[in-house]
């Protein structure tokens, strides 16, 4: 089923039982393509919707309050700042609140397991709601040959934040413990081809920068209990990085592709894993590079174009 597809599903089997007592903040920047489908996936589900945008160009602002969600503007300085910006300056005051961005969907299936795990952990120290997604890419559902990330996006409110990292921001819990949701959300992550290499290029800035910082000394340990994001950062950090620059990159192609089976995905995915594994980790190496032979001061990148 296409994620379009799951969106009108999602509107034709709207309140299957109710409101929750939940916040969703969605940051956003010229993400009219995405933004019907974001809402609409959440509609039914979510009592307040929180959008803060850096600055839109197009009709992302004025949709998505004709749609009933609250638009906040504020200048974008890297993710996480702007993130927790809004937890701390949008009066959210629902027990419970939800990282979601503009390129995710909910599914109805989700939304029942969420409605489950809220009720029975409205009291304990259960206060945060891991989850993974099932990415497309040139409209085609991604099965085989790449990891697909998990992280806590549900949390209660006043619990957790994003930490501060330039790539890989996790939401990390201030106190209290995560629980896993067996149901996935859809990350249509895909406008087209020349708005994805641009951010790609954006992304391996930071990426060479998140490096450095830490081979000069920070650490990629996470806080709190998040033992699968450790053992994530780990291996990039502790094995990946410990291969030769632009040798680890066919390494990490060929691993995905070929032994985890990403052939099987057709063209789109052979693009996608010749392009996120392959180019992009080449990407990446050529900015270390490039920083190792110049040594210029790091510039925050500020938010896509």
């Amino acid at each position: 089923m296409s994620p379009l597809a799951v969106e009108k599903k999602t509107n034709e089997a709207e309140v299957n039982s109710g409101v929750v007592d939940v916040t969703f903040i969605i940051l956003t920047k010229n993400e009219e393509i995405n933004i019907v489908d974001c809402l609409n996936s959440i509609r039914g589900f979510a009592k307040r919707v929180v959008v803060v945008d850096s600055g839109s160009t197009d009709n992302t602002c004025s949709i998505a309050r004709e749609m009933g969600a609250d638009v906040y503007v504020n200048p974008f300085v890297n993710y996480a700042t702007q993130f927790n910006w809004g937890i701390d300056h949008t009066n959210i005051d629902t027990k419970w609140s939800f990282r979601l961005d503009a390129d995710e969907r909910l599914t109805p299936a989700l939304c029942d397991e969420l409605r489950k795990i809220i009720q029975e952990h409205d009291q304990d120290d259960v206060n945060g709601v891991s989850m993974e997604a099932w990415l497309y890419f040139m409209g085609r559902k991604i099965k085989h040959g790449c990891h697909n990330k998990r992280k806590i996006m549900l949390f209660k409110t006043g619990k957790a934040r994003i930490e501060n990292r330039k790539m890989d921001e996790h939401t990390v819990l201030s106190e209290g413990k995560s629980i896993y949701c067996k149901e996935r959300f859809i990350h249509y992550d895909f406008k087209d081809l020349n708005h994805w290499i641009n951010k790609m290029n954006w992304y391996a800035t930071r990426e060479m920068q998140d490096y450095y910082d830490f081979k000069n000394g920070s650490s990629y340990e996470i806080e709190g209990n998040d033992s699968v994001t450790l053992s994530t950062r780990k291996k990039k950090f502790g094995f990946y990085y410990k291969f030769p620059l632009f040798f680890r990159c066919w390494l990490l192609f060929i691993y995905n592709y070929i032994f985890k089976l990403g052939f099987l995905d057709g063209k789109e995915g052979f693009v996608y894993h010749y392009m996120y594994h392959r180019w992009y980790r080449t990407l990446v190496d050529a900015k270390i590079l490039e920083q190792s032979i110049t040594n210029k001061p790091f510039e925050e990148t500020g938010d896509l174009k």
